[in-house]
């Protein structure tokens, strides 16, 4: 019931949410399907994904982004990726992470329909990060990579966390 409750408060729906986000990624110039193709990527690689959020801290919307501007030849600077990350960080250790810790910690004691409750709130909260992200993406500009390119959107993302991208080449699809 938590759940529910918590999910009427903030007023999230999250199929309204759903189209807007396709309506901000056409803004963007980013196709509409951006997130999708992102879902897809995660199914992919999902305990990676979750092993470096639980080991790191790394945002999985960032990490998917970057593997997914990397398939589409396309880069952000490591200041960008610096800033998307203070800029989600923020938003998301007053709302997010303290909820996914709630959940977590109320596993044992719910019941499989409550867990699942509470479990498609967060995912309407990794919603709404995502439109923060593309908000701020508004204001940046996407560069054209060229296979001279040493750097790309994983490495820089990853080396927020002073991580190598060598050591994660399965993101790569390699």
């Amino acid at each position: 019931m938590l759940p529910f409750l918590f999910a009427i408060i903030i007023g999230i729906n999250l199929q309204q949410k759903r189209k807007e986000l396709d309506l901000m990624t056409s803004a963007n110039n980013l196709p509409p399907n951006l997130w999708h193709d992102c879902d897809v990527i995660y199914e992919q690689h999902q305990s990676l994904c979750l092993q470096l959020q639980d080991d790191h801290q790394l945002n999985v919307n960032l990490l998917l982004l970057a593997i997914w501007l990397d398939k589409q030849h396309q880069r952000l600077t490591l200041a960008h990726w610096a800033q998307l990350q203070q800029d989600v960080f923020v938003w998301e250790q007053k709302l997010l992470l303290p909820y996914r810790k709630l959940r977590r910690l109320g596993k044992t004691s719910l019941n499989k329909e409550e867990y699942q409750q509470m479990l498609s709130l967060e995912l309407m909260l990794e919603r709404k990060s995502q439109a923060m992200i593309l908000n701020a993406l508004e204001s940046m500009q996407l560069e054209q990579q060229t296979s001279t390119d040493t750097r790309d959107n994983l490495s820089h993302y990853l080396s927020l966390f002073d991580l190598d991208s060598h050591d994660y080449l399965s993101l790569r699809g390699h």
